[in-house]
């Protein structure tokens, strides 16, 4: 078997994506955990010193291979999803987690690092490579080196039986999603955009009505928009029911996510840990589950009378206005909708005309362009699917030398059958100098589900994306800024690598700031129809509205931050998970949502993700953002204001290009010059106040 005949094997440069096919996987897995396997017990033997760069020579590139070629078997099970594709990953995935549950938890291995460590020469280290260090002898510890003999096994047998159950937490929602569609009549249809009402009825062919669908770019402005209550009832129940025992029983998640919460309890025990949230915050900003509590409530407490008077003008212009006595939890997009469109004098819908996704495309790449002083240019590539693009990030050539190449990234950002839901940035390849000399530059993959462009009559319209489908896509082309622009060279620390993960959001929600700036938004504007920007009156009128509601959905966030931290805290948990939701919701919610709503169910972020007793981070990381951003606010307008060239290369240099290689404090700390303060975060949200 050679890397022509399965591309998987084929590392050297990109992926093959267009030649992978499940049948590959599983001889190329036998290949590169043979090599690994191989190069792991090289590396644990007297052969090999104990000194930094001979360990990263062989072990590093035999597991960085293996990696690299899991990761776009991942990848695609995630953008490609098929019924081969899905049995072959999972046939394999045991074989890759056993793998790395034997390299974290190898006893040899981890006496190696610790002898480099305890080297008096290790003073002499990069200040990344000694970070790297420490990283991976606390890793270690995380990953059970320290056991013996039965918890060692057991604790191996813990991660294999997790990767499963995340791994059909993701399945059932993705098929419990693709499962449901429901056609609507004409009638049904009345409120509901033009644009998504020809979707629907393209997505229906042969039959009558419109195919409507639980995807986002359909099952949302059905809920914002359609008069027919019942329609946005029926749309809710099969939302909110997802996964759960009231669908089909084969996709329940409700077995799985006691499990999930058992096996983690039974982990962290093993550990040394009281809980999974104590093990979960080592490697994190936050030092302890009681601080994340004592932040959540905080927040929730600032949020409160904002959301409380937000609760009340809605539900009285509901009774007034939209003869809904009675505000059930399908009604309260609707509902607000219609409020914000009253209040303020303009329609998400009215809005998107402006935003079509070449525009929007063309002015983030400008802000990328001249912030942070690089330029994007068209690449190729081989693709997954023929609406994927690909890029190449350059700094501009010097004289007459080549451009250098900075990083390269995938673009994939409408919904299809087969994607899973969401938005997500992941890594293809890092930055590494390697152990042969050579510099590996980064590659990322930036994922949204946005709505295609519609053909009408033959005539196909460019993509209308909403506000918040522009903030979402500059939000994950800061997770890609920062995995891209790094400079480390050590692949421990280079990019998100060794980021703390409630730090790890800072970039992405730095990003979204532009997108409420007036010289920003009139750049990525042009109306489908006429070509002219979006009206400086109606933008105005936007930003009014940017706080709607954010008490109310601040208090979401706090809600779901606060179930997912006691879930993962306190004892016996997974014996009262609805127990559990109704006290927080008791305490922190106004909104309570119907007996039979099961949220947790399709809770991806922290049962098929890596959001265990960490969701908080994005309100964490959300105060360091705010107050980054704040530095560009500062910036006068002879300096560029929030363009500005060097506020720009200040907080690349100091955040975007450091990477892990450094706390994410100290990165914080040398572009602002102090502290993180949270002023600016309630500024921006509107919570600052008692008004």
């Amino acid at each position: 078997m050679t890397t022509t005949t399965n591309p998987l094997l084929d590392t050297g440069g990109l992926p093959r994506f267009d030649a992978i096919r499940p049948e590959h996987i599983a001889p190329a897995l036998s290949t590169l955990l043979a090599d690994a396997n191989a190069a792991l017990g090289l590396a644990t033997s007297d052969a090999v010193p104990a000194e930094y760069d001979a360990l990263s020579a062989v072990l590093d590139v035999a597991t960085e291979r293996l990696s690299r070629a899991w990761a776009a078997v991942s990848h695609l099970n995630a953008v490609a999803d098929s019924p081969q594709l899905r049995s072959a990953y999972t046939e394999n995935m045991p074989r890759v987690v056993d793998f790395y549950t034997r390299v974290g938890a190898d006893e040899r291995l981890f006496a190696k690092y610790r002898a480099v460590l305890a080297d008096p020469r290790s003073a002499q280290l990069s200040a990344p490579r000694q970070r790297a260090l420490n990283n991976a002898i606390r890793d270690f510890k995380l990953s059970g080196a320290e056991l013996e003999g039965a918890a060692k096994t057991r604790h191996a047998q813990l991660q294999d039986l997790q990767a499963e159950l995340c791994q059909k937490f993701s399945e059932h929602v993705l098929d419990a999603t693709d499962g449901y569609a429901y056609h609507a009549s004409a009638d049904e249809m009345i409120g509901v955009p033009d644009d998504v009402k020809q979707a629907a009825r393209n997505a229906a062919g042969d039959q009558p009505g419109h195919k409507l669908t639980l995807h986002i770019p359909c099952f949302l402005p059905v809920m914002q928009y359609a008069q027919n209550r019942a329609l946005r009832e029926r749309l809710y129940t099969a939302y909110a029911t997802r996964a759960s025992e009231f669908g089909t029983a084969a996709l329940d998640n409700t077995r799985l996510i006691r499990e999930l919460l058992k096996l983690r309890q039974e982990e962290a025990q093993l550990l040394g840990y009281a809980n999974p949230a104590e093990q979960s915050l080592v490697p994190k900003m936050a030092g302890s589950p009681a601080l994340v509590i004592e932040f959540l409530h905080d927040l929730g407490k600032r949020a409160r009378p904002g959301a409380e008077r937000d609760l009340a003008a809605l539900r009285e212009f509901a009774r007034g206005e939209l003869s809904l006595d009675d505000l059930q939890a399908w009604d309260i997009p609707f509902a607000a909708q219609c409020l914000k469109e009253r209040r303020y004098a303009y329609s998400e819908q009215e809005v998107k005309q402006y935003f079509t996704e070449p525009k929007v495309l063309e002015g983030l790449f400008h802000i990328i362009e001249t912030v942070f002083e690089v330029r994007i240019r068209p690449d190729s590539a081989p693709v997954w699917h023929e609406s994927v693009r690909f890029f190449r990030i350059e700094r501009a050539p010097v004289g007459d030398a080549a451009p250098q190449l900075v990083g390269q990234f995938y673009l994939d950002i409408f919904a299809r059958p087969g994607k899973r839901p969401g938005a997500w940035m992941d890594d293809v390849r890092d930055r590494w100098l390697r152990p042969e000399g050579r510099l590996q530059t980064p590659v990322a993959n930036l994922i949204c589900n946005f709505a295609s462009p519609i053909t009408t009559d033959g005539v196909t319209r460019p993509a209308l994306l909403t506000h918040d489908d522009v903030t979402t896509l500059f939000h994950e082309f800061g997770h890609g800024l920062q995995l891209m622009l790094t400079q480390i060279d050590d692949i421990g620390v280079s990019g998100i690598s060794g980021v703390e993960w409630d730090a790890v959001e800072l970039p992405s929600q730095f990003m979204e700031n532009f997108c409420w700036e007036w010289d920003v938004v009139k750049h990525l504007t042009a109306h489908v129809d006429t070509g002219t920007p979006l009206p400086r009156a109606l933008f105005d009128r936007m930003l009014a509205a940017k706080n709607f509601h954010s008490g109310l959905d601040t208090l979401r966030q706090v809600e779901l931050a606060l179930i997912d931290m006691r879930l993962h805290t306190e004892p016996g948990a997974q014996d009262r998970v609805q127990q559990l939701v109704a006290e927080v919701r008791a305490e922190v919610a106004l909104i309570q949502p119907p007996a039979f709503a099961r949220p947790l169910n399709t809770f991806s972020h922290i049962f098929g993700g890596g959001y265990a007793a960490g969701y908080y981070s994005y309100k964490w990381a959300e105060v360091l953002s705010a107050d980054a951003w704040s530095a560009f606010e500062e910036t006068t307008p002879e300096d560029g204001g929030v363009l500005s060239v060097k506020t720009g290369r200040r907080l690349r240099e100091s955040v975007f290009e450091t990477g892990g290689s450094r706390s994410s404090l100290d990165s914080f700390k040398a572009f602002r010059g102090r502290e993180p303060r949270i002023d600016a975060l309630l500024r921006h949200q509107g919570l600052n106040t008692s008004s």
